[in-house]
């Protein structure tokens, strides 16, 4: 499940920050399990509106993939409905395990790219018996709730192979927001950046670049680490 960020930066035409929304703001937490039916619901809509070709990611795509071996193995956390992310890296030689909480994307996964191994499973509760070259979690760690975010680094650390390459994208700060999909509030949560640099050394990874709102990517916050 993928979104441009909601606090900074442009937003595509089918996600639409509400009103004056920033972090952080009173949520509630059911909001962040509410994500899995929105997504599962426009699965078909969203696939046509994210399209095929990577947009202002392709920079930070760029320098993740220069850290995997040549056909490295990718899990790609959040995967949506395949594109532009994943097959891209599926274009490039690298093998793709994708995983998703929506069934409606993962079949459209699978219609679209076959060769690829995915997953209908909840990221916050994966056990896959595979370590990976590369975890990727772009544009789905975010919209899950700051324990529920705290919880996935000992996943990562799981299923990361030596070496492994980590990418993610967060909020600017500690909060919480809302966009909107569909007519639907979109709950995103981030903790701190010293948290998160906190959590990425206590489970085994080195931070490799870490910008906030980026501008030659659409605003994103993105962690670039490495299992060392």
């Amino acid at each position: 499940m993928r979104v441009e960020p909601m606090a900074h930066g442009a937003l595509p035409a089918h996600i639409e920050s509400t009103a004056g929304a920033t972090y952080p703001q009173p949520i509630m937490p059911s909001d962040a399990d509410a994500i899995i039916e929105l997504y599962d619901r426009h699965a078909e809509s969203y696939a046509r509106e994210r399209g095929l070709r990577l947009g202002s990611e392709s920079g930070w795509l760029a320098r993740f993939a220069a850290l995997l071996p040549a056909a490295g193995h990718v899990l790609d956390l959040g995967c949506g409905a395949g594109a532009p992310i994943a097959a891209h890296l599926i274009a490039s030689g690298h093998a793709v395990t994708g995983v998703d909480s929506s069934a409606n994307m993962i079949e459209l996964c699978r219609r679209r790219f076959p060769q690829a191994d995915w997953h209908c499973a909840d990221m916050r509760q994966l056990a896959l018996a595979s370590r990976f070259d590369g975890l990727l979690a772009w544009d789905s760690f975010f919209h899950l709730a700051h324990q529920d975010q705290r919880d996935m680094f000992a996943i990562f650390q799981r299923h990361a192979a030596a070496g492994a390459a980590l990418m993610f994208t967060s909020g600017p700060e500690h909060g919480e927001a809302y966009g909107e999909f569909h007519g639907a509030r979109l709950y995103h949560a981030s903790l701190a950046a010293q948290e998160y640099s906190d959590l990425l050394q206590d489970h085994g990874f080195a931070v490799c670049a870490q910008v906030f709102n980026d501008p030659e990517c659409g605003g994103h916050c993105v962690w670039l680490a490495q299992a060392v």
